[in-house]
């Protein structure tokens, strides 16, 4: 066994390498960009080198710089995680020349299934189905757009070297085909390294179903099941889970032969996942094999009991595995939320800035029979940066049955406090509540068919209304009531957005509280006191975990994606207010405004230009990715307030139309 590991990546990744490694008695070694300086993944290891400046390229994907802080440390063994140097066949060829241990697959295969270009011909000729498309070099937007047409709309236009949904867009037309080739090649060549293109056939409404592969150097390979990743946004998974609530035996074990045989085609060893689109009557394409640890591991060591680090470790010291196909089961079901720095109500733009408040639910076994999981890089009073990806957390439920899970993850979400940045925990929630995503009926496509106007949060129901109007009332009933005499009863008016609940709490002599809306009452109890963030409600015996916090007159409740600010006033003091104007908010239609911190990387129109709706304007990078932005509706530019390559703040100017 290894003595040293060093890992090299960042962020919940490291940490998640770092827990397993200490684990087994391994000592371990963090490496660092500027940037991370104060990261949590250099806290948690045994020892940490700076590698360089906070850009990845002169730091994580900096061989030379990964090599020094392996000679400085003395490790005998490197984990690369996922991104950034993991699919480097390169880096791994370098290690071996060393002398030192790559805990992943051999070079052979992460040079092979780490070119998507390659990993279809070997695909092919292993017996694996693929999918149609154009497997060769693509030199311009131009050939891009004669090969598209060849096909047929839409196609799916991708970086060889990519993962994590950089350097993907679907095209639906020659304009797009024109415009996605050059902004995939672009986000390419800054996140891997690597602007090679290839275009496929993009299935419509598929299912992205996955098979965690695991292999050791004697020549066992076996799969651990499926992973439904079908919930995305760009390309980027959002929700996964195990098992798939669409895959039955007959499929899983067709596909599992599948990612099996491909593996075995290539010598594989150490833990893989072959990737599959599947579409409504079960037929199922290779899509990819991503030679390292996934992202959404969690939920498959999850189901099965198993640790996919240790495995790896182990398979790359030269154990044998020491289980068979036979002994895999898959247990319960399980989920994993991403939480990302980004903000779902600004078209998901990053977020970026410091968390001024981080406190995830408690891991471990929860009540009713679940347990939860959260992998994380961050902390309270940390940082999130422009330079790198926005994920904050994978927060994980396990339970029973699917029901169940969702229900834990559900609950889960809303007890998560994440405060300082824009988040997606608000559509997290609005998910897990949704009909269609417990009835399981998923495809790639579900964010954007379920939200096609962007999300704008979730409008409470009837009910929900009236107990967030509860909440409300004892809320600020108890504010009032610090350094007062509590009173017998208790008459408010909670307005919410447009509605208006007229409401009296009355207390028992048992202390109880009652809260009567015009004749229909409900019991709630609750130990909040003034100055809790979150806290449990029960209301009418339904127990709810909300989110409070002082708002200007009123008070913010968020729960189950609800985001809303309640205000509760005086009979007198509502009927006023509703006399009061309403402030319009600031014209800003002429303006281009930067939506998120980031670099500009070039604008394409001038001074005077005419611009025809839909038009490119700009493109801002920020966290790895190219944002394109474009112009709402005709016009003419009077000025140009920015340039390429200027750094540009949350709302900056970049242009100002006539």
């Amino acid at each position: 066994m290894f003595k040293k590991i060093l890992i090299a990546n960042r962020g919940e990744i490291a940490c998640r390498v770092i827990r397993t490694a200490k684990r087994l008695g391994i000592a371990t070694v963090a490496v660092y960009s500027d940037a991370d300086r104060q990261a949590l993944h250099v806290r948690e290891a045994d020892e940490a080198v700076r590698i360089g400046p906070a850009a990845s390229a002169q730091s994580y994907l900096s061989i030379p710089a990964i090599l020094e802080a392996i000679r400085q440390t003395g490790s005998d063994a490197v984990h690369p995680g996922y991104g950034f140097l993991s699919e480097n066949a390169e880096f791994a060829r370098m290690l071996e020349r060393e002398g030192v241990t790559f805990i992943g697959p051999p070079v052979r295969a992460v040079e092979a299934m780490g070119d998507k270009i390659t990993s279809k011909k070997l695909a092919a000729e292993a017996g694996v189905t693929t999918v149609p498309g154009y497997m060769g070099l693509i030199e311009s937007p131009e050939e891009a757009a004669r090969i598209a047409g060849g096909i047929g709309y839409p196609v799916m236009i991708k970086a060889s070297a990519g993962g994590g949904g950089k350097g993907m867009r679907v095209a639906w037309s020659e304009a797009e085909a024109l415009e996605g080739f050059t902004s995939s090649r672009n986000e390419a060549r800054t996140a891997f390294g690597d602007e090679r293109i290839f275009i496929e056939k993009f299935v419509v409404n598929p299912r992205h179903i996955e098979i965690q592969v695991l292999g050791d150097k004697h020549g066992t390979v076996l799969h651990l099941g499926e992973r439904e990743c079908s919930v995305q946004r760009r390309n980027q998974k959002v929700i996964e889970e195990s098992p798939s609530p669409f895959v039955d035996a007959a499929l899983r074990d067709a596909m599992g032969a599948q990612a099996v045989a491909l593996a075995q085609s290539v010598g594989y060893h150490s833990a893989g996942t072959v990737e599959f689109i599947v579409d409504a009557e079960r037929n199922f394409y290779f899509l990819e094999m991503n030679t390292r640890l996934q992202v959404e591991h969690p939920v498959t060591e999850l189901v099965t009991g198993l640790d996919l680090v240790e495995e790896m470790i182990r398979a790359a010291a030269g154990e044998r595995l020491r289980f068979a196909q036979a002994d895999v089961r898959m247990n319960g079901w399980a989920i994993e939320s991403r939480v990302y720095a980004e903000d779902p109500y600004r078209s998901f733009m990053p977020s970026v800035g410091r968390l001024t408040r981080y406190r995830p639910p408690s891991p471990g076994p929860q009540p009713g029979g679940s347990v939860l999981r959260n992998d994380t890089g961050v902390f309270e009073g940390g940082e999130i940066s422009i330079y790198y990806d926005p994920m904050i957390a994978k927060l994980c439920a396990w339970a029973p049955d699917r029901p169940a899970a969702v229900e834990a993850m559900a609950r889960a979400l809303d007890g998560f406090e994440l405060e300082g940045i824009g988040h997606n925990l608000p559509l997290l929630s609005a998910i897990m509540g949704q009909a269609r995503f417990r009835e399981g009926r998923l495809t790639t496509g579900y964010i954007a068919e379920e939200f096609p106007d962007g999300f704008t949060g979730v409008a409470p129901s009837a009910e929900d209304s009236c107990v967030l109007a509860t909440v409300a009332a004892l809320v600020a009933m108890r504010s009032e009531e610090r350094g007062a005499a509590k009173a017998t009863a208790w008459e408010r008016v909670v307005q919410m957005g447009e509605g208006s609940w007229p409401v009296s709490i009355t207390q028992d002599g048992e202390g109880g509280l009652s809260v009567d809306f015009g004749g229909w009452a409900v019991g709630i109890a609750s130990d909040w006191r003034p100055g809790q963030s979150l806290a449990a409600f029960r209301v009418g015996g339904v127990e709810s975990l909300v989110k409070t916090a002082a708002s200007g007159s009123g008070w913010r409740l968020r729960w189950k994606g609800i985001d809303l600010v309640a205000r509760v006033r005086s009979p007198r003091v509502a009927e006023l207010a509703g006399l009061m104007p309403k402030k319009l908010p600031a014209d800003t239609s002429k303006l281009l405004l930067c939506p998120m911190p980031g670099v500009l990387v070039e604008v394409t129109v001038q001074a005077g230009d005419a611009v025809e709706a839909g038009q490119t304007l700009a493109t801002v990078e920020a966290m790895k990715m190219e944002n394109v932005l474009r112009a709402e509706r005709q016009g003419r530019v009077k000025r140009v307030a920015a340039k390429a390559g200027d750094s540009l703040a949350l709302d900056q100017l970049i242009l100002e139309f006539e």
